[in-house]
C-alpha cells in the first residue's frame, strides 16, 4: 500500500513477510518470529497454537533496528496475530524507545471495502491523500468491472481453502471475491473469520470448484503437501475432483494479503470459476495457478474448461 500510493522512497522498514514490490528487499526488516516455525502445515498449526496457549506472541519487533530507522509513521495491523506482529507489540516497542511522536496507522480489514478504505487511510497518513483516493478508486473499479461481467452467469458453488492441516475455509473478503468472480461461496459469508472443518462436514458439501491457496504458501511449497488433499478432504467422493475443477493458487502472493493485489487475486479466481468468460485472465496469471488432477498432480490451467 505504501508503494502503491507513491511513497516507496519514504519506506525505511518492513516486516519479515513484506516482499512486494520486489525492490523492497533492500529495506531493513523490523520483525521476526520469536522461534523458528516448522515447514509442514500441521506442524505449523500445532506450534502456533502452543505459542498462543502460553500467552506468547508469535512474532516480535527487532528493537535495535527499529530504533536505527527512526520512522515517523508505522503502518501495521491488528487483524491477525498469527500472521504478523501484533499491534500491542508495536506500541510496546514505541514505548520502550520513548517514541510518543510516531503516528501509528493500524489496519483491520475484513471486507473488500475495508481494504480500499485502508488504502485511503495509508495515503492520508503519508500526506498523499489524492494518491490514496485515486488508487483505491481504481482498485474498486477493476473489481466492479469483473462483477458486472459475471453478474448474469450461472453460478457454480465454490469452496476456498486457506489451510490444509487442519482444513480451514477462506473467510473475510474471500466470499466477496467468489461472488464477484461469478461463483456462489460455500460455508462462509463476507467478513467471517476462517472456520476449521472436519472431514464429515466437508463431505456434506458439494462444491463445483475448489480453490486451494494456503496462507503464506507459494505454489512450490503447496505442491509438497498435495498428499494432504487425499487425507483431509473427501477427495474420492467429490465430483469436482473427477471433473478437474480443483485448483491451487499462490497463497503467499495473492488472496491472503489485504492490499492492492486482491484485484489480481480476483482475476485468478474468475479465470477458474468462469473460464469461458475470463480466459484472458487465465493466460495473464498462468504462473500463479495450477489445476490438480485426481491423481494429485499439478498441471497448468489449460484452455477454458466447462460452459461459458
Amino acid at each position: 500500500m505504501v508503494c502503491a500510493v507513491g511513497a516507496r522512497a519514504a519506506l525505511v522498514g518492513r516486516s519479515h513477510e513484506c516482499d512486494y514490490p520486489i525492490d523492497v528487499s533492500s529495506v531493513p526488516v523490523l520483525t521476526r518470529p520469536r522461534r523458528e516455525l516448522p515447514r509442514a502445515s500441521g506442524a505449523i498449526d500445532r506450534a502456533v497454537r502452543e505459542i498462543l496457549a502460553d500467552a506468547i506472541a508469535v512474532y516480535e519487533v527487532d528493537i535495535p533496528v527499529f530504533e536505527t530507522v527512526r520512522p515517523d509513521v508505522v503502518v501495521t495491523q491488528d487483524l491477525c496475530d498469527v500472521c504478523a506482529v501484533s499491534l500491542d507489540d508495536v506500541r510496546s516497542a514505541l514505548r520502550e524507545l520513548a517514541r510518543c511522536d510516531v503516528q501509528v496507522c493500524s489496519l483491520k480489514p475484513t471486507r473488500l471495502r475495508d481494504v480500499w478504505d485502508d488504502v485511503r487511510r495509508v495515503g492520508r497518513a503519508l500526506g498523499r491523500d489524492a494518491e490514496g483516493d485515486l488508487v483505491a478508486a481504481e482498485l474498486e473499479a477493476r473489481c466492479t468491472d469483473i462483477g458486472y461481467r459475471s453478474a448474469t452467469l450461472d453460478r457454480p458453488t465454490v469452496l476456498t481453502v486457506e489451510w490444509l492441516d487442519p482444513i480451514m475455509i477462506g473467510g473475510t473478503w474471500m466470499p466477496e471475491l467468489v461472488e464477484l468472480a461469478g461463483g456462489h461461496p460455500l460455508v462462509t459469508r463476507p467478513g467471517d473469520h476462517a472456520p476449521t472443518l472436519g472431514i464429515e462436514e466437508l463431505a456434506a458439501l458439494e462444491p463445483d470448484v475448489v480453490l486451494i491457496k494456503p496462507c503464506g504458501f507459494d505454489l512450490s511449497r503447496t505442491a509438497k503437501e498435495l498428499h494432504l488433499l487425499a487425507d483431509n478432504l473427501p477427495w474420492t467422493n467429490w465430483q469436482c475432483v473427477r471433473d478437474g475443477q480443483v485448483y491451487v493458487a499462490d497463497g503467499n502472493a495473492y488472496f491472503n494479503r489485504p492490499g492492492p493485489r486482491l484485484v489480481e487475486s480476483l482475476e485468478i479466481l474468475a479465470s477458474v470459476v468462469q473460464p469461458g468468460v475470463f480466459s484472458e485472465m487465465a493466460r495473464q496469471h498462468v504462473r500463479s495457478v495450477r489445476r490438480v488432477t485426481a491423481e494429485l498432480e499439478l498441471v497448468p490451467v489449460a484452455e477454458p474448461r466447462g460452459p461459458a
